[in-house]
Parts: C-alpha cells; structure tokens; sequence
C-alpha cells in the first residue's frame, strides 16, 4: 500500500500577467543613450525596479552591437528582463530572453493608424489621410476603474493598465501612478503620473496641486523642468494634442 503522504507535491505552475516598460532604441545608439540620461537626470528613480523590455524590432545592430547596448543599459540600473524583435543569431545564454506577443495597445483601437515621433515615441511620423465615415451606433460599455482611497507614499506604485485610476489623497515624491485611461488624483501629485499607456491617446491627468516629477500620456512625457511655472502648486488637467503634452488650469 502506497502512502500517500510521502509522495512529494507536485510543482504548481501559474500565468501572471506583468506592466513592463518597452525601450525602443534608436540609431546613433550612442545619442539615443545621451537621451535616455537626460530623462533619469530631470526624473530620479524613474528606472529603479522597474521592469523593462527592450524592443530591437527593425534595429540594424549586430550581435555584439546588442550585446553592448544591453551591458550600457545595465550600467544605468536599467534592467532589462526581455527582448523583443531580435533574431535568434543575436541572443544567446547569458543575455535576456526573447520576448514575445507583447500587446501595446491592450483592448484600445485608435481611430486612425498613427506613427508617431516625440520624445518617449520611438516611431517614425507619417501623414494622417481623414475621410468621411458613416456613424455606427455601439452598445455602451463600462470602463474599469480603481479607487485608492489612501495617498501613495514615495516609492510605491500604482499600476491598472485595464483603466481609470482614482487616488484620494495625495502621490508623494518618488511614487508613480500607471494607468490604460485617465488618473484622478484628489490632491498634490508630487511623484510620477503616466495616464493612457495601452495606447489611449485621448487620456487626461487632473489634480488638485501640481507638483509633479514627470508626466505622460501615450508615453509622451514632460518632466518637473519642461513645465510650466505658472502651473506649478495649481490645480490642474494634462491631455495630450496630438504630439504635444499640454496643460491648464482647473477652475
């Protein structure tokens, strides 16, 4: 008779699904490098524990060319857990894994395919054609949202890609809201806010006491230096037009 008991328990495997920041090079690698310090100078931490993944889809790099971009990266705490778009000729064991499927724009479908280029956008900009369409009648649909209903203190994050962010209370330095849709934030926003990152370019940051670190929507940024003054301890909503971070007043 067998006894159960000692018979070891079998390893459980889980799915988990995780937010991870997609860095897309460019060529000179040498400038876009110059780049990405002039963002972790003006938004300290912005990197720290934060996982990343490197895109090199349509990168003309070789092998050892990847091979030092990656070893750069590491340098600057930046680490990657993932790459994708690489051949398999460029990896190898001692590098991050292939990274497939990733998904940037989740279940948001823009109205027009746009390429775009801006600080923070690694794409190339092309001419936008508008036609007439017919208007077609949808059933509505209940965005998800999350209310936090406590302030979020330096170094903790916040993170709901399925939709809208509420925070009562405040987001202290060094903290960051990460949001698919829009973040509420009902009091200073003194940390990092990004609002609209599964592709949701019509996304909005309001909050009572603008004081933040860094700014994004669609994953075009402005930081603390780049705004305004006259915004600076106001009230304030943060939408995006077209390419460009814009900002006003509430009230």
């Amino acid at each position: 008779m067998t006894d159960v008991l000692t018979q070891p328990r079998p390893i459980r495997l889980k799915g988990r699904s995780f937010l991870a920041l997609a860095l897309t090079p460019e060529l000179p690698v040498q400038d876009w490098l110059v780049r990405l310090d002039d963002l972790a100078a003006r938004s300290a931490g912005f990197f720290l524990r934060r996982p990343v993944v490197l895109d090199v889809d349509g990168l003309d790099i070789d092998r050892q060319e990847l091979r030092d971009l990656v070893s750069e990266l590491s340098t600057r705490n930046v680490r990657v857990m993932g790459i994708e778009g690489a051949r398999t000729s460029q990896l190898g064991p001692d590098m991050p894994p292939a990274m497939t499927d990733g998904r940037p724009a989740a279940d948001f479908e823009a109205p027009a395919e746009e390429e775009k280029a801006a600080t923070g956008k690694a794409k190339s900009a092309e001419p936008v054609q508008t036609a007439m369409v017919e208007p077609v009648v949808t059933p509505a649909t209940v965005t998800p949202s999350l209310v936090v209903s406590r302030p979020v203190r330096s170094g903790q994050s916040i993170f709901f890609p399925e939709g809208d962010v509420t925070i009562i209370g405040s987001v202290a330095s060094g903290a960051e809201v990460v949001a698919g849709g829009s973040i509420h934030v009902y009091g200073p926003l003194r940390g990092r806010a990004m609002a609209g990152t599964t592709g949701n370019a019509s996304a909005r940051i309001f909050c009572r006491k603008l004081e933040a670190e860094l700014i994004a929507i669609d994953g075009f940024y402005k930081t603390a230096d780049d705004m305004e003054e006259t915004l600076r301890g106001k009230p304030a909503q943060i939408w995006l037009e077209g390419e460009k971070i814009t900002a006003a007043t509430l009230g």
